[in-house]
């Protein structure tokens, strides 16, 4: 794969309107030790069942390593930090000694202390991405995130770990103070995002607590499909553009924004072996070609259908219309019954298998 997205946990000390799973937030004492343990248990079959080549080849043919980012939740914060962060850091070095994946971490930067910075780099995390500048999480609105960047970078300086640009930037603030730098072959790096328009998506995801609040701004015409974390190429393994996200279960989806029932568990199969299966499905395929209007075309949805479903009342009030919500009702009404019944299938032979011998 490209990219891999690996949700470890959903605990947070943050409950932030915009957040596109309301399954992130604070999680008190036995609760936060229920919900670091879901992460716990399915780690080591998760890293098991990924590909032995975290590889894929470029534009000019060279083959680069897979982009492995980890997340919450916040990774960094007591209770999950020392339990569950930094010792599935060491089992991803010892599942590919060799080639490991690159291996990038998203925090939102309030909770970063040198300590934890220091035992990220020397797990081998090579990028550490700050997720929160934006007007959304408490703390950062107006000049109050360029005080706090200012902050992170003197940090990251001392240590080494030279800043580069997400791209796209307008405001010379949210840019790298040397955007034309580049970092040595082995440096590690750190970056800026963010929920704004030049920072990452604007429009918000229609889903969680942006879509509750009212705060999505996707119409029709905004494919989150078709852009990068959509479902668009994600079945093409070791090619560009195939990415995955995992949730701490070991669920995997196609898209970042996730689908209303996922693809499989990397709990109880091989990656390989679930693409297999799901990707014969005319609605898998579809959404692999970034065209979720398409994905009901075998079952009888037109895409005149599929747009007439696409329409939904947030939380405020407001009729929006977008295709992921299309997706969703597909999923519901047809998509999540086939994928279980190929799931019940691909375990039932694999239990077959096994007593066999």
């Amino acid at each position: 794969m490209q990219s891999i997205y690996w949700v470890l946990t959903w605990a947070c000390h943050r409950k932030c309107v915009h957040c596109y799973d309301d399954r992130f937030r604070p999680y008190l004492r036995g609760a936060l030790t229920d919900v670091v343990a879901e992460g716990q248990q399915a780690y080591d079959a998760v890293l098991a069942n990924l590909p032995d080549d975290m590889t894929w080849t470029d534009a000019s043919g060279v083959r680069q390593p897979t982009l492995l980012i980890l997340a919450g939740g916040e990774l960094l914060i007591d209770g999950v930090r020392e339990e569950l962060f930094y010792p599935v850091l060491d089992a991803i070095r010892r599942r590919w000694p060799d080639a490991p994946p690159r291996l990038s971490v998203q925090t939102t930067g309030d909770v970063l202390e040198p300590e934890y910075l220091d035992a990220m780099l020397a797990r081998g995390v090579t990028t550490i991405a700050i997720a929160s500048i934006d007007d959304y999480h408490v703390g950062m609105k107006g000049e109050r995130k360029f005080r706090f960047m200012e902050k992170i970078r003197a940090m990251m300086t001392e240590r080494g770990v030279s800043e580069v640009s997400i791209g796209g930037a307008k405001s010379d603030k949210l840019k790298s103070p040397d955007p034309a730098s580049r970092p040595q072959d082995g440096q590690p790096t750190f970056l800026f995002f963010g929920a704004q328009e030049d920072l990452w998506i604007g429009e918000l995801w229609p889903r969680g607590r942006a879509w509750a609040n009212g705060l999505t701004k996707a119409g029709y015409e905004t494919n989150f499909c078709a852009r990068w974390s959509g479902a668009r190429n994600f079945l093409k393994m070791h090619e560009a553009g195939s990415e995955i996200a995992i949730e701490p279960d070991g669920s995997i989806y196609p898209c970042c924004l996730k689908t209303k029932a996922p693809l499989g568990s990397l709990a109880e199969e091989r990656l390989e072996d679930i693409f297999t299966s799901v990707g014969a499905l005319p609605s898998i395929q579809a959404l692999n070609a970034g065209d979720p209007e398409g994905m009901g075309l075998a079952g009888g949805w037109s895409r005149e259908v599929f747009r007439s479903r696409s329409i939904a009342t947030d939380g405020k009030g407001r009729e929006i219309t977008n295709a992921c919500l299309g997706c969703d009702r597909y999923f519901e009404e047809h998509l999540s019954a086939e994928l279980k019944a190929l799931r019940m299938a691909r375990l039932a032979t694999k239990k077959a298998a096994l007593a066999a011998g």
